[in-house]
């Protein structure tokens, strides 16, 4: 058997960070009948996703993670949700599989976040993993092309979700973020390190200190994977907290990524949507480059 056959009969592991992403993964991969070992990182992973973990690890422990999973026997590994930080230099003096690989974890802590994620991927793979994503394990998940709640974008937005998808291309291009927000034909938030909630927290304030100037709900948050992103980690996600800040920032609706993004607790982020009156739309970037993508 190849690497590739044996993983595929052989449970994934999921090493889980924060958020609901991970355990909606796991209930995804036991719907589909494949075995899953979860790994919680520690003071990331919720309370949810710790119940469900076979290991709960520390940032210091890489040695006794690859135990772990040679021991479970999983072949995949899957690097799903949320890091609230990087780990610090100090945290990772944890065991001596650790220490025998502190060269290559430091040079995986330096650079932007794209060559950081690609570095962590490197690390599983020299050690003979192979390192897998939603779309090869739980496809569903993944935002479909189209209108996916009940209402429906206007002309005008299609104006703003184009010029909002050329910020953030520039802004993959240069590892900055995912996301911008474009209201009556201008850009007026990008996405930094402070995150999507905290970018539309900002545009809330613009248009309560008369900075936005539109009355009824205008503009469109876009989120997409970066240029050359490796999707098998860090995607694209909306949630209903998105939504919940959408609206307080009299947003039109939502614009994310066919296929390369996430929406955590699907139903009921589509059915917020619809009470709040905001679309949420899937678009496949290169038939909107061509045109209306619907």
């Amino acid at each position: 058997m190849t690497l590739a056959e044996t993983a595929s009969h052989a449970p994934v592991a999921l090493i889980a960070g924060n958020g609901r992403i991970p355990l909606q993964v796991a209930t995804a991969l036991a719907a589909a009948g494949r075995e899953c070992k979860v790994v919680a990182i520690r003071g990331e992973a919720d309370a949810a996703t710790r119940s469900l973990a076979s290991a709960e690890l520390g940032w210091g422990e890489i040695g006794r993670l690859y135990a772990f999973l040679n021991k479970s026997g999983c072949r995949d590994v899957m690097l799903i949700g949320g890091v609230s930080k990087r780990p610090d230099f100090a945290s990772i003096l944890g065991d001596l599989g650790t220490l025998r690989r502190l060269p290559t974890i430091i040079r995986a802590l330096t650079g932007g976040d794209d060559s950081l994620l690609t570095k962590v991927i490197g690390l599983f793979e020299v050690e003979g993993f192979r390192v897998v994503g939603i779309k090869d394990v739980a496809p569903g998940l993944l935002a479909a092309s189209g209108v996916l709640g009940k209402t429906q974008p206007r002309d005008t937005d299609w104006q703003d979700i184009q010029l909002a998808l050329t910020a953030t291309r520039k802004l993959g291009e240069l590892d900055i973020g995912q996301a911008a927000v474009a209201v009556g034909g201008r850009v007026v938030a990008l996405e930094g390190a402070e995150g999507t909630d905290a970018m539309l927290e900002r545009c809330a304030d613009l248009r309560g200190s008369g900075r936005i100037r539109a009355k009824n709900k205008t503009g469109v948050l876009v989120k997409t994977a970066k240029p050359n992103q490796d999707l098998r980690v860090d995607l694209p996600t909306i949630g209903p907290r998105t939504i919940e800040r959408a609206d307080a920032a009299g947003l039109a609706g939502i614009a994310i990524e066919a296929g390369g993004a996430l929406i955590s607790d699907r139903e009921e982020t589509l059915a917020q949507a619809d009470r709040a009156g905001l679309f949420v739309i899937g678009i496949d970037q290169a038939a909107l480059s061509q045109g209306r993508a619907e």
